[in-house]
């Protein structure tokens, strides 16, 4: 069976050989090369309301390259956070979320920064606005939890390391023209804030957990209430 992939990544421009230590180091992840398995979603991320963009096109040969999937089974939704904190820029707002960011960081850390390759969700602005929720204590767990797999976002691919990116090899890159595709990745945006005022309404707030329930309960990686992430 082949190690090798097919990858898409969103973009203004065509991009045939992918630049390592290139990129915005506030990404989900950190520096590296964001990819999706999803023509359709680099399409929408490619974009911008000035201009159309391209899904380009590769093959990643996965061969000896170290992987970690924060969407796999192996880890929790606050280990996810953890790695979102530490790169993307959080407005950390009152006292709660500050303790917070805090209890996360000394609690859920997670070694990421050696892999090859990370898999995991991403953080589109209505997603991130749900993270940060959490954070201010005004959504739930279970309720951060669901909203992850809201707009089907899926998971993406970040090649991260040099020789993560000498196994990336271009095919061919793909118009994606922005009166179509921007429309469609506001539209998936919009319908992921609809379905969670939806999914809000419906939790007790007796009987859910939030992060000062979690902070008060002392929880750990091990804690029974966490779910294992895992992205079919």
């Amino acid at each position: 069976m082949s190690e090798r992939i097919i990858v898409y990544h969103g973009s203004s421009k065509i991009i045939e050989k992918p630049v390592y230590g290139a990129g915005n180091p506030n990404n989900d992840y950190g520096l590296g090369f964001y990819c999706t398995e999803n023509i359709e979603l680099a399409k929408e991320w490619a974009c911008s309301a000035e201009r159309d963009g391209f899904a380009n096109k590769y093959y990643l040969d996965m061969k000896g390259l170290s992987v970690l999937s924060l969407t796999g089974g192996d880890y929790n939704i606050l280990n996810w956070l953890y790695v979102l904190l530490e790169n993307r820029k959080f407005r950390i707002g009152g006292d709660i979320a500050a303790e917070a960011k805090e209890y996360i960081f000394e609690n859920f850390a997670v070694d990421y920064k050696g892999y090859d390759i990370i898999k995991g969700y991403r953080a589109d602005d209505s997603y991130f606005s749900f993270a940060n929720a959490f954070l201010n204590n005004t959504i739930s767990l279970s309720q951060l939890e669901k909203a992850m797999v809201l707009g089907k976002l899926g998971e993406q691919v970040v090649v991260r390391s040099q020789k993560a990116f000498e196994s990336i090899s271009f095919i061919e890159a793909t118009v994606a023209p922005s009166s179509i595709y921007l429309p469609k990745r506001l539209a998936r945006d919009t319908a992921a804030r609809e379905e969670f005022k939806k999914e809000k309404g419906r939790g007790s707030v007796l009987r859910e957990k939030y992060i000062l329930d979690i902070i008060r309960e002392g929880w750990k990686n091990d804690n029974e209430g966490l779910q294992r992430v895992i992205l079919g």
